[in-house]
């Protein structure tokens, strides 16, 4: 797990400069939106050939939802589809506290510390969410 004070740097920067910000024309997408904050977002995935060429979200709401969506974004970029997958569910069993921060996630391991709240769960889950859909829409 990363010291807290670089999570909460890695957290405010991706919120204050968002990574992968913006929509794909055309590309499907899926938007979501939690109801006990006002956190909305729109993720677009344009998958190419199985893998996924581009991710974009747009939206608004809290740093960690923001922050999320934005490390999200860079953390998939050329995956494979499988791949994406994959790396979602790391992601989700480590916010929802079920499996601990695993350093192969990169700087997502920032929001670890989530896990610890349960009303924010949701806000680190909800572009992940919106991705999903995208993915089956796909």
């Amino acid at each position: 797990m990363l010291p807290e004070a670089l999570a909460r740097q890695i957290i405010t920067d991706h919120e204050r400069h968002p990574r992968g910000k913006g929509e794909i024309e055309g590309a499907p997408h899926a938007a979501l939106d939690n109801p006990g904050c006002g956190d909305q977002v729109t993720v677009w995935v344009r998958p190419l050939a199985g893998r996924v060429a581009e991710v974009r979200f747009t939206g608004r709401g809290c740093a960690i939802s923001q922050a999320s969506a934005s490390l999200m974004t860079g953390a998939l970029a050329g995956k494979s589809l499988d791949e994406a997958r994959a790396l979602a569910a790391r992601y989700r069993a480590m916010v929802m506290g079920e499996a601990p921060p695993d350093p192969g996630l990169g700087d997502l391991v920032a929001l670890a510390g989530v896990s610890r709240l349960h009303a924010r769960r949701k806000c680190a889950l909800l572009a992940w969410n919106a991705l999903e859909a995208a993915l089956a829409g796909a």
